[in-house]
């Protein structure tokens, strides 16, 4: 009697603990990354169509940087300027990775879209550099 008392107290803990988990994150981390100033920067809100260069992203790969075109605030378009390369391995992931980057944000409009798995760090620059472009054609 006493074993089994035991065993479900432990079940019911170990059930608790895993609830109480926090889960994993995904899409940029919570310390915001070296973001170098914005090239374009403008005040006030702009109409019509226009570019915006987003700062340049520091990653543990090499640095990403994007343009993003606009037609007033919409997002029509998004040209990757600076990506890491410095691999083989690191130019097919980004060739995987920065199509579907780029798809989830014209679906999304903005800069919360999600981290392609396997694709950590070149998501993480993306969306910081994506940020600061957005940022700046505020």
């Amino acid at each position: 009697m006493r074993r089994m008392a035991l065993t479900a107290g432990g079940t019911a803990f170990g059930v608790l603990l895993l609830l109480a988990a926090k889960p994993h994150r995904i899409g940029p981390p919570p310390a915001a990354p070296a973001v170098a100033a914005p090239q374009g920067a403008v005040a006030g809100p702009i109409t019509g169509v226009h570019t915006v260069t987003g700062g340049s992203v520091g990653t543990p790969l090499g640095p990403v940087q994007l343009k993003v075109s606009l037609d007033g605030t919409r997002i029509t378009g998004v040209t990757v300027l600076e990506e890491p390369d410095s691999t083989p391995r690191d130019e097919q992931i980004n060739a995987q990775a920065i199509p579907v980057l780029t798809q989830e944000t014209l679906a999304a409009q903005n800069a919360n879209i999600d981290a392609v798995s396997g694709a950590t760090f070149t998501s993480e620059g993306y969306i910081g550099s994506l940020q600061s472009a957005l940022d700046a054609a505020k």
